[in-house]
């Protein structure tokens, strides 16, 4: 693997980091700013907006530029926008910042994305995939805890510059190892009436039935994953017992389970990637239900907990990189498609958990609406599986159709 690619895996951890931090800061911030805590936590809702408007909108602009331009500009604009929070005293100065930081993360991951990918050989793309979002399941294990610390012994403050610190050491390995070409950029799109370069091109490769479907089960299994992640401390507290004072380590056990699935995924998803997703999405299903029946247990629940975090990063990074191979026509605006699903999970997951949770059906609810967005996705794959073998049993399919 090139050296940059651990580079960019870090500055994916800063900006998972930034995405998931301010869980933990939002009453310091609230106090410190003369705000509501509701008023705080839009600026996650923000964040979340930004991530799913910019991620195709910026990969679109940044096929204007060659890859090194779009991930210094990207990456130096979320590092500035951080070192501007950290110091502004106005609320409507930092929700600005959390809306261009996350267009900016958009933006990066994207690119970040098809860069790895064209950086490797044509079968590695699940391992490039890996690096990259290992950076966002160690944002969990360690930037947002982390974050949380150092917001309780230096305010919360200190967490957007160390974010800003995190994102510096990317900047000289992109200025080194990125090309500073365009042609890069239509380097993989290989051969085809949908390949080459420009955002009409790109456009017409996303056509592709195969890539919305696999942008569709993106975006079911991150909103089944994100739905649990987000209700995990009152399911433990409430619901299995554990003291308040372990929901961190709990949160880090989840995030510890998704940098394991995502190791193990990107070993396969290359290879194997069929096999994995069959089996991970029925084992996904089995243990958000098994989960809802023992979360009273303790010892069941901490298995699962980490489980079903490294199945659901497993079979999520998995998909990603199988939008990357369904979309080698669209290398960039792969990249930014598969960023903005993920971010529809994120955001539609947990509303409908809240939405369980506000109707009064407990807080085991959560894991039942994950079950059931599991249950859709496989129902969702089954269907387009069928699909495509009646169209193989009535005439060839065409390139982009074909299973992969």
């Amino acid at each position: 693997m090139p050296f940059v690619l651990p580079l960019l895996g870090l500055a994916v951890f800063a900006q998972g980091t930034s995405e998931f931090m301010l869980s933990g800061l939002l009453p310091d911030i609230a106090r410190d700013l003369h705000v509501s805590v509701s008023a705080a936590g839009s600026l996650t809702s923000a964040f979340a907006v930004g991530m799913v408007i910019g991620a195709p909108l910026l990969a679109m602009l940044s096929m204007r530029w060659s890859r090194r331009r779009a991930l210094l500009a990207f990456l130096v604009a979320f590092l500035l926008v951080h070192v501007l929070g950290a110091v502004t005293t106005h609320y409507g100065v930092l929700l600005a910042t959390r809306i261009v930081a996350a267009l900016a993360n958009a933006g990066f991951l994207a690119v970040a994305l098809a860069t790895a990918t064209a950086m490797v050989a044509p079968d590695a793309k699940g391992r490039a995939t890996s690096v990259l979002l290992g950076g966002t399941t160690m944002a969990c294990v360690a930037g947002v805890p982390a974050g949380a610390l150092l917001g309780e012994l230096w305010g919360w403050r200190s967490a957007f510059w160390a974010v800003a610190l995190m994102s510096l050491p990317a900047v000289p390995g992109i200025l080194r190892s990125v090309p500073a070409d365009r042609a890069g950029q239509a380097a993989d799109a290989g051969p085809g009436p949908d390949a080459g370069p420009g955002t009409r091109g790109e456009l017409r490769a996303l056509r592709s039935p195969r890539l919305v479907v696999t942008l569709l089960l993106g975006a079911l299994v991150n909103g089944a994953t994100f739905c649990t992640f987000t209700y995990l401390a009152p399911l433990v507290t409430d619901v299995t017992g554990i003291g308040a004072g372990w929901v961190p380590a709990v949160l880090a056990l989840f995030g510890l389970g998704s940098f394991v699935g995502v190791g193990l995924g990107g070993r396969l998803a290359d290879t194997r990637p069929v096999p994995l997703l069959v089996a991970g999405g029925a084992a996904l299903l089995l243990g958000w239900t098994v989960l809802a029946l023992t979360a009273g247990n303790p010892v069941a629940a901490l298995v699962l907990v980490f489980v079903q975090g490294a199945l659901s990063f497993g079979v999520g990074s998995t998909l990603v990189s199988q939008v990357l191979y369904a979309a080698t026509g669209a290398p960039t605006l792969g990249g930014g498609f598969a960023t903005a699903a993920l971010n529809v999970g994120a955001a539609i997951g947990p509303w409908c958990g809240g939405a369980a949770l506000t109707a009064g059906l407990g807080f085991r609810s959560p894991l039942w609406v994950s079950a059931l967005l599991t249950a859709l996705a496989l129902v969702l794959a089954g269907g387009a599986h069928g699909a495509r073998r009646r169209t193989v049993r009535h005439g060839a399919p065409s390139a982009q159709d074909a299973p992969a």
